[in-house]
């Protein structure tokens, strides 16, 4: 891929120079330091004088503040950052016709996209890594509670959960930038991918259950009836790429959650036998019961940007 270095060093100095980046980098910086700052304060009153919890340093991450938690934040915000970085990353280069001049350099026509997706990567990863440093410093010195071997390993596979979510909505972005010639409406296009996801799918997947199995007085006394209306809804929800990450990282980040269902019927046997199990998760278990959502997320990344690429390789590039 000859010529990916050079493109990947442009593109890299164009996002960290540009206005938009310092705003919204700013933007996001600022408000998961104020919540971690009010969870920190909270979690530091509320434990004065007793012994600290196990896993007291991850709940930094899953604590609710003012409004929500930072992997909250991250879940519903973060997609932005991904928008914001693609959404003019090729029809930019085609309205101002440095596109044609750029593929006619002595460089693979693929190095123009795989630069820039690769360059977009790089900064949602910059980004991540200095909140989360950020985040983690604040709470050291406001709580006083090194973080175990454990959950740092907690936090690293949350980053790495957090990049390829972003990077798929980076990949969306991207893909508009494609297919649409004009910059306003590959920006309308990503932000209503990102709005559908994002409320639109939590809503239809309550219509599609109850159509299916609709919700009255009798299906609220039928236990069987009242999970399998559950669980339609929630098989129809994991279409949404958001739902797979909120699943994925309240698993890793949490662990004393032991499933991602959110609600679970138990009989009093059931309710017996589950006190064996109200040890937090090890590392291992938890990440067994979120790698169905890690690898669908992970999956759906890569064929966003594959169609990108093929998209981008089949048309045609010329000076207008």
């Amino acid at each position: 891929m000859t010529g990916i270095g050079p493109i990947f060093r442009k593109e890299l100095a164009d996002h960290f120079s540009s206005y938009r980046f310092i705003i919204l980098f700013a933007l996001i910086a600022m408000v998961s330091l104020i919540t971690t700052y009010m969870v920190g304060i909270s979690l530091r009153e509320e434990l004065g004088g007793v012994a600290k919890p196990k896993f007291v340093f991850l709940m930094l991450f899953t604590s609710t503040g003012p409004l929500f938690s930072l992997v909250q934040f991250v879940a519903f915000f973060g997609p932005l950052i991904g928008l914001m970085l693609g959404f003019d990353s090729i029809n930019r280069e085609r309205s101002s016709g440095t596109l044609s001049r750029l593929a006619a350099q002595p460089i693979y026509r693929d190095s123009i996209i795989n630069g820039k997706f690769l360059s977009g990567v790089a900064t949602i990863s910059i980004i991540l890594i200095s909140i989360l440093l950020v985040v983690s410093g604040l709470g050291l010195k406001l709580i006083g509670v090194v973080p175990g071997f454990e959950e740092v390993w907690r936090i690293f596979l949350y980053l790495i959960i957090s990049i390829f979510y972003i990077s798929f909505w980076l990949g969306i972005s991207i893909l508009f930038s494609i297919v649409f010639r004009g910059i306003a409406t590959s920006a309308l296009a990503t932000l209503a991918i990102w709005i559908f996801f994002s409320f639109f799918v939590s809503m239809g997947a309550s219509v599609v259950a109850n159509a299916i199995i609709p919700l009255d007085q009798s299906t609220r006394e039928d236990t069987e009836m009242l999970m399998r209306h559950i669980r339609i809804q929630r098989i129809v929800s994991l279409i949404s790429p958001m739902q797979l990450y909120n699943d994925s990282t309240a698993i890793i980040i949490d662990p004393t959650r032991k499933t991602t269902r959110s609600l679970v019927l138990m009989g009093p046997l059931e309710r017996l036998s589950s006190e064996r199990f109200r040890r937090p998760l090890s590392l291992s278990q938890s990440i067994y019961i979120v790698i169905p959502h890690i690898i669908s997320l992970i999956a759906i990344t890569f064929i966003c940007f594959g169609v990108s690429y093929a998209v981008f390789m089949k048309q045609e590039i010329r000076s207008t």
